[in-house]
């Protein structure tokens, strides 16, 4: 990744540079939107009163926000444990919390003090259900369903305007979900954050392909994929900090700010650059690729169609890479609650290691998992990618679950090989579809993907409220839960991987068939729809090696 980023910077023009380091901000500021909820869950939803409640350390009194110490802590600590192993419905569990007196020594004016009374509190958690579906289904539904139209609009209308309006509308959901009174406020915010941000890739992807020629392409793809990372890891740092200074509500303030500042930047100082150019080295403008031939609409359909439902490659590696994103998916939005909860960090420990672990472990894995792959590619073949997969998987998860069961700092320690091993398969996996999908439908295909798999990982973490009430509710069925929706689909993530396998080298076999019949029918084979003709496939290596090398 350095070598090609020196790449990059070296032979680029400055001004796409320029474009490149806003397009990447204005990633940045998604993700950071995206994940500003799960940080602030419990005090939002203490304040909209929504989700379940559990016993907990009571705010206001006296002796926990006075002594900051060892008394807080113990207090914490009494109050979450209070109910363990005990069998109690609802009602009774929280006369038991509140009437409860904790064993707490302190020392006042030379008297000590064993006994607190009034010391917990039942109150909402920022967990449940109603959390799970706000943070996931109901943004990610309108986010998937929004991306089709959006993804059309990119082809036809003026992209650098449509992601204008894109940031500044999600930005402005972000700064409603601040003003939310009830929870069905907060849904419609994160249903129009899911409207904006959907405008976000498809734009940017398209203008950088149209700012960088293809050699350095990749490069510029790469480095605007850090902002998964950075504004994930941001999220934490602003949320956190934010919190403890004013309050949840300016969380949402404070992130959606930026967004109206670099959309007003975006729309002066961004043109919209011709379909199908680029700039060669020299800065030199280069006519776009032509067109020999486009399917139609219909015959398109049913190429796609046969290349996922009658590829059973394909469509094991969509089904395995939705089941892997939904374990990424739960722990992102459950983290922070987790950490609360569970081990009873503060939001200052928690954004201690939780605002640079993601970032810097996601990044490498990204980068080592691309290399890994390219090496093993060009020793024994395509079908090593997926041997990747399946290792990279199976060694991440037990690292995952050694976040949910070790004690703090080793559980965050945890978390840095589960993200360099784990997040090896974002690129690995779509080097993978381009190796087994014909080259005139890898755009429409890579679409499809993306939308199949969201649409499955991204719904599945309403069944950590549903599993953890199979397992009679409270911290460690929490933990359980957990264990089964993130190291547990780690682990069958990999196992899908390696059904792919055997099925692999039939499907890319048949790949190459179709596209020999097609260059048969019109004299050529190497035409993307993407605006994009490769007049001597033998000179160009593999794209998905170029993919995975630049990454």
């Amino acid at each position: 990744m350095a070598f090609t980023t020196f790449k990059l910077f070296r032979q680029a023009r400055l001004y796409s540079i320029y474009v490149l380091i806003l397009l990447l901000i204005a990633y940045l500021l998604n993700q950071l939107d995206r994940y500003t909820l799960p940080i602030v869950a419990k005090p939002v939803a203490q304040d909209l009163k929504y989700g379940e409640k559990s016993c907990m350390a009571n705010s206001s009194n006296y002796y926990y926000t006075n002594f900051k110490d060892n008394t807080s802590s113990t207090i914490t600590h009494n109050c979450t444990h209070l109910l363990d192993d005990i069998k109690l419905n609802v009602t009774e569990q929280e006369k038991m919390c509140e009437g409860n007196s904790v064993l707490v020594n302190y020392t006042k004016n030379g008297t000590t003090y064993t006994n607190l009374t009034d010391a917990c509190e039942w109150n909402y958690d920022g967990s449940g259900l109603l959390y799970q579906v706000i943070a996931g289904p109901i943004f990610t539904v309108v986010y998937t369903f929004a991306g089709i139209p959006l993804g059309l609009a990119a082809d036809r209308y003026n992209r650098v305007r449509i992601l204008t309006v894109c940031l500044i509308l999600w930005s402005f959901c972000t700064l409603m979900a601040g003003f939310a009174n009830a929870y069905w406020n907060l849904a419609l915010a994160r249903m129009g954050l899911g409207i904006g941000e959907a405008g976000c890739s498809p734009m940017a992807t398209s203008i950088i392909a149209d700012y960088f020629p293809e050699h350095l392409r990749g490069s510029a793809l790469g480095i605007y994929n850090f902002g998964i990372y950075t504004g994930y890891s941001l999220a934490f740092a602003i949320g956190n900090g934010v919190y403890l200074a004013i309050g949840w509500r300016w969380v949402f303030y404070i992130a959606a700010i930026p967004g109206f500042i670099f959309g007003i930047i975006i729309i002066i100082s961004v043109k919209e650059p011709q379909r199908g150019q680029s700039n060669d080295d020299n800065g030199k403008t280069v006519s776009g690729l032509k067109k020999k031939f486009q399917l139609p609409l219909r015959e398109r359909v049913i190429e796609l169609l046969k290349a996922f439902f009658l590829s059973p490659s394909v469509l094991l590696l969509c089904i395995a890479g939705g089941v892997r994103n939904g374990g990424g998916y739960v722990w992102a939005l459950n983290t922070e609650l987790f950490f609360e909860t569970v081990k009873e960090q503060t939001k200052t420990q928690i954004s201690h290691w939780m605002s640079w672990i993601p970032l810097v472990g996601g990044s490498i894995g990204a980068f080592v998992g691309g290399i890994i792959s390219d090496v093993f590619v060009k020793k024994r073949g395509p079908h090593t990618r997926v041997w990747v997969l399946v290792i990279s998987q199976a060694l991440a998860a037990p690292f995952a679950a050694g976040a949910l069961f070790f004690n703090p700092p080793y559980c965050y320690l945890c978390l840095i090989p589960s993200n360099i091993i784990g997040e090896m398969w974002v690129g690995v996996t779509l080097a993978v579809l381009i190796d087994v999908v014909p080259v005139y439908l890898r755009t429409s295909a890579i679409a499809v993907y993306f939308f199949i798999i969201t649409n499955i990982g991204g719904n599945l973490n309403p069944l950590v409220s549903v599993i953890k009430s199979s397992f009679g509710g409270g911290r460690t069925a929490y933990e359980y839960a957990l264990l089964i929706m993130y190291p547990g689909l780690y682990m069958l993530g990999s196992v899908l991987f390696l059904l792919t396998l055997f099925v692999l080298r039939i499907d890319i076999r048949r790949k190459k068939q179709r596209e020999a019949e097609r260059e048969a029918l019109f004299g050529y084979g190497n035409s993307d729809d993407d605006d994009e003709e490769i007049t001597n496939s033998s000179e160009n290596k593999s794209d998905s090696d170029k993919i995975q090398r630049d990454l």
